[in-house]
């Protein structure tokens, strides 16, 4: 099977030795974005709202430069250094995914993210079919 590396600048570029998706056959698997500001590679201000939108953002963009949105992901992995957060964060993850369109996901809290983020997600989904 066929690799190839997604790359936009729509979303923030590698701080590390990785790709922002790699596709493979029809999947798509994302690194995990953490909450930059593409233009600026900075954390965006605010608190736990704000950087989940800025990371529902740039995998909006790292998906559609692979030819894939929201509705063709099917697995996400949350990563939050506060479970306290849970309910805020899915608030605004609900604005992305309801219901039965809602992907499976996994949700851990953990000791750090890069540069001090507070969430960072990351995503499998499967190109459509045509």
């Amino acid at each position: 099977m066929k690799r190839r590396i997604i790359a936009t600048s729509a979303a923030p570029a590698a701080i590390a030795n990785y790709n922002q998706a790699v596709q493979a056959g029809r999947w798509i698997f994302t690194a995990g974005q953490v909450p930059l500001d593409p233009a600026t590679q900075k954390l965006v201000p605010g608190g736990l709202a704000q950087q989940t939108r800025q990371v529902m953002g740039n995998l909006q963009a790292v998906l559609g430069a692979a030819g894939a949105g929201f509705a063709d992901v099917v697995k996400s992995t949350v990563f939050l250094t506060d479970l306290g957060g849970f309910a805020e964060f899915n608030a605004v993850y609900g604005e992305y995914f309801r219901g039965s369109d809602a992907p499976a996901r996994s949700t851990v809290q953990v000791a750090a993210l890069p540069l001090g983020a507070m969430v960072e997600i990351e995503m499998i989904a499967r190109l459509p079919e045509g």
